[in-house]
């Protein structure tokens, strides 16, 4: 019996003594972690933007007169020629020699206008000849392996950047033959024994559609006053106002995602124009901020957007780098510490503090150029418990 005593005693001392151990022996700090690896990375500007008709006509009244009740409504189809309104003359200032001056230096301007649109559609046929030519020259070479495709791509990007630049072009040219007539058409008003009740009418230069009527009940109206817009809706473009500081990085013939837009899948884009100006925009935090608009053409057939119309919301992710195998971590394992960026190491269960230098950044993970390996685990948001040498447990 008193061996049977002695040897529980002992055990029950042993356990007591392992017991405290335990208790009194730090246990390992739970972290969240994940290993380093390779994979395709792509770093992104995302911003919110709209959609907006590339090409739109305002029609204005060319004279001062009296405007009749204007029919149309937004959305309805227009053609070239179809009357959009009508100005009625008043009693005396459509003959006053002021007006008439006005008249005559408007049409001034309006045959300055197309003889400068005529120049910029011969440039604009130059330059997608041009970039045509280039196009077949390097599409078999890329065939061949000749050139990387990478150059073939950006001879893509040009030959269709100067095909919208020729269409914008012609637009512009039809508009300014447009506005020649109508104000010849003014002008005529002034022809002396000319029946002066008659009424001016003001056609469209172009097919499209009524997008916004500016002025629809009748009443006397200035020349200049701005009556509505004429566009077609299937012509759309999408711009978005990014900092300053994320425009130096875009170029055009960069690919985007329009996010957000209302229906499914993304629709592709690329970016056609950084605008060479900012501006300043007060934020929704009361932060005046410079912004730069970048305009984009929307990829593939229209049916894909044609639920889409002027002035519709949308996100718009650019894409300015990317890379199909990178070594990369979540940016949320990365701090600043006293030799520049660090993260915290997992290494035999205890953290290591390691200095790393890190390359691109995406929306939630960063390249990792230098200071690590692949499969090595990194801890995520290291908290203030997390030192260099402590025990660790990685979920």
């Amino acid at each position: 019996m008193k061996w049977t005593f002695r040897i529980a005693s002992i055990g029950l001392a042993l356990g007591l003594a392992f017991g405290a151990v335990a208790v009194l022996r730090p246990h390992p700090l739970d972290v969240d972690a994940s290993p380093a690896v390779r994979a395709a990375l792509a770093q992104t500007v995302v911003d919110d933007g709209r959609a907006r008709v590339r090409e739109r006509y305002t029609v204005s009244a060319p004279v001062t007169g009296s405007l009749a009740r204007i029919e149309l409504h937004e959305g309805d189809v227009v053609e070239p020629g179809s009357v959009l309104a009508r100005l009625l003359p008043l009693a005396s200032p459509l003959l006053d020699p002021e007006s008439r001056r006005a008249a005559e230096q408007r049409l001034a301007s309006a045959i300055d206008a197309s003889a400068q649109a005529k120049s910029t559609v011969a440039r604009a046929q130059i330059a997608e000849d041009q970039a045509k030519t280039e196009f077949s020259r390097l599409e078999p070479l890329a065939k061949q392996g000749s050139i990387p495709t990478v150059q073939l791509d950006q001879a893509v990007v040009a030959e269709h950047m100067r095909e919208t630049e020729l269409l914008s072009a012609g637009f512009a040219e039809k508009v300014a033959e447009h506005e020649i007539e109508q104000a010849r058409s003014a002008l005529a008003r002034f022809t002396p024994g000319r029946n002066q009740s008659e009424q001016l009418e003001l056609t469209s230069p172009v097919h499209g559609e009524v997008l916004h009527v500016l002025r629809k009940s009748e009443g006397v109206v200035n020349a200049g006053t701005a009556l509505l817009e004429v566009g077609d809706a299937r012509a759309l473009e999408l711009v978005a106002d990014v900092l300053s500081q994320d425009a130096v990085a875009i170029q055009p013939g960069m690919p985007a995602r329009i996010l957000h837009w209302g229906g499914e899948p993304p629709l592709a884009a690329k970016v056609r124009l950084v605008e060479p100006a900012a501006f300043t925009k007060t934020s929704a935090l009361g932060v005046d901020e410079q912004r730069v608009n970048v305009v984009l053409d929307l990829d593939g057939p229209p049916d894909q957007w044609r639920a889409l119309g002027d002035g519709f919301a949308v996100e718009i992710e650019i894409t300015i780098w990317s890379k199909p195998d990178v070594l990369q971590v979540p940016t949320s394992a990365l701090f600043r510490g006293t030799a520049g960026w660090e993260v915290f190491v997992v290494e035999a269960g205890r953290a290591s503090k390691r200095a790393v230098e890190p390359g691109h950044r995406g929306p939630l993970r960063t390249e990792i150029v230098n200071g690590l390996h692949a499969g090595e685990v990194v801890i995520i948001h290291p908290g203030a418990g997390v030192h260099d040498g402590v025990s660790v447990a990685y979920r």
